[in-house]
């Protein structure tokens, strides 16, 4: 059986499986039942935590709600719509929150009488993309066990013969002021004098962002913030930071963030129109936190493509990074495993543990500027002693995904790049760092080097790349 659910849910081209009718339908419908026998059984979405079974207890025979919120491509609302029947079909109540940041369904779900809820979005992925994103009562998402679960049920009715069909879910139109409310509660309280240059990618954080900002006091310039269902994550967003920090500096702004479609991700430009990523909110955070008291374990969470410069910086500092698995719940694993209450990744997945259980863009906005405000420094001056070392992401289109061990030539030529960026001797630090790894949503093989160099980081990407390209290249 092909497998559904990847790193980050369910993702595909919409209406080609596994996003056709009727996968969606069956995805609705397997979610629906397996809630109703939890609640049945005494568990839940968390997998049978004591405060769970207390509160599913509780509520007697209720009838079970699960919150559907959505991005802005085209496809959302029909995903929407089939997932929405699914779950009717299993006695379960659909209620729609429209168009909302994943970190939003996330924040409303968790302490609410919502048994789950369900995000559609493909993230940062292009228009004809979408997803499915499964997120338990905590806030967080589910975890791999539940999610196979979930996934035998789905091809048990698939299986069987699913007769799909659309329904239109309950709109409950506060909440979106509902997820306002939970922001407005870690942001600053004034941001009068700050002009911020908002680029919302076309996505989700046009409905929030803006009006949060600018109800705070700032003067906001929102740049694509005009969505269409064709144009989210087009030349703009998160994914394309040069694009905010542009304009920063062509209206002399004082601040930017960029967004990626579903507002999961923010990314930073300070006044002179240089890009601050993950690893700079990172070190602006973990500094800040530290001088309040408030930063937890000692360490941040990063992960494998946290960059060099982040490690040396945070070390200055008396801190340790400590890295995961690429993937925003590979960093919240790590970071319950050790205590810490900040991670990240470098791309703009930032958790602040202490106020939400996901990465949140849009919280991640309002934490620095937070910091901004309360240290009187620009972020500029915040991130000025990041010294990034040189690096390269290239992704490779690969017809299979086949073990890298099993690929003699591609093993050798990463063992040799690795090599030369080793230790001079013992007790000194590397001299860059190679990570091979295949993407969790796309045919990618990503190929990651950092060097001291330039030169290096181009020699070595290109040396790996080469040898992936003639053993595995689409």
């Amino acid at each position: 059986m092909e497998k559904l659910f990847g790193t980050d849910g369910i993702r595909g081209v919409a209406r080609e499986a596994p996003l056709d009718a009727e996968t969606i339908f069956a995805v609705g419908q397997a979610v629906g039942e397996y809630l109703r026998e939890h609640r049945a059984s005494g568990g839940g979405a968390t997998e049978g935590s004591t405060a769970e079974a207390q509160r599913t207890q509780s509520e007697g025979r209720r009838a079970l709600r699960v919150l559907l919120g959505e991005d802005t491509r085209e496809s959302s609302p029909w995903v929407t719509s089939y997932l929405a029947g699914g779950l009717q079909a299993a006695g379960v109540e659909p209620v729609s929150a429209g168009v909302l940041p994943t970190p939003g369904v996330a924040q409303l779900v968790r302490g609410s009488d919502f048994a789950a809820g369900v995000m559609v979005s493909a993230s940062h992925n292009p228009y004809h993309d979408n997803g499915i994103k499964l997120i338990a009562t905590t806030g967080m998402k589910f975890p791999d066990q539940t999610e196979a679960q979930i996934e035998e049920r789905i091809h048990a009715l698939l299986s069987a013969g699913v007769e799909p069909a659309e329904h239109a879910a309950t709109v409950d139109m506060g909440l979106v002021h509902d997820y306002l409310e939970l922001l407005r509660r870690a942001a600053p309280e004034s941001l009068s004098g700050l002009h911020l240059v908002v680029d919302c990618g076309n996505g989700a954080a046009t409905r929030v962002a803006p009006r949060l900002l600018r109800g705070l006091g700032a003067a906001v310039t929102a740049i694509y913030a005009s969505p269409d269902g064709r144009n989210i994550n087009q030349h703009c967003g998160a994914l394309h930071p040069e694009v905010v920090a542009a304009k920063v500096k062509e209206i002399r702004a004082d601040l930017g963030v960029a967004f990626d479609g579903d507002a999961d991700r923010a990314v930073f430009a300070t006044g002179s129109g240089r890009v601050v990523n993950g690893d700079g909110v990172l070190l602006a955070a973990a500094r800040w936190m530290k001088s309040k008291g408030t930063l937890k374990g000692g360490a941040v969470v990063g992960t494998v493509m946290a960059n060099l410069g982040l490690e040396v910086a945070l070390k200055r500092a008396g801190l340790g990074l400590v890295r995961a698995a690429v993937g925003d719940r590979y960093v919240l694993e790590e970071m319950q495993r050790c205590g810490a209450n900040l991670g990240g990744e470098q791309s703009g997945h930032i958790i602040f543990l202490d106020e939400a259980p996901t990465g949140d863009g849009v919280l991640t906005a309002l934490k620095v500027l937070a910091i901004v405000r309360g240290t009187g420094k620009s972020l500029e001056e915040l991130t000025a002693d990041l010294k990034v070392f040189p690096q390269r992401l290239r992704n490779i289109r690969v017809r299979e995904k086949k073990p890298l061990e099993k690929l003699p030539a591609v093993q050798k030529a990463i063992e040799e790049a690795e090599a030369a960026l080793a230790p001079p001797s013992a007790g000194q630090s590397a001299r860059g760092r190679v990570v091979v790894r295949y993407s969790g949503t796309e045919p990618l093989l990503r190929v990651m080097v950092e060097a001291e160099t330039e030169a290096d980081v181009e020699k070595w990407t290109d040396h790996i790349s080469e040898a992936i390209e003639a053993a595995l290249g689409a």
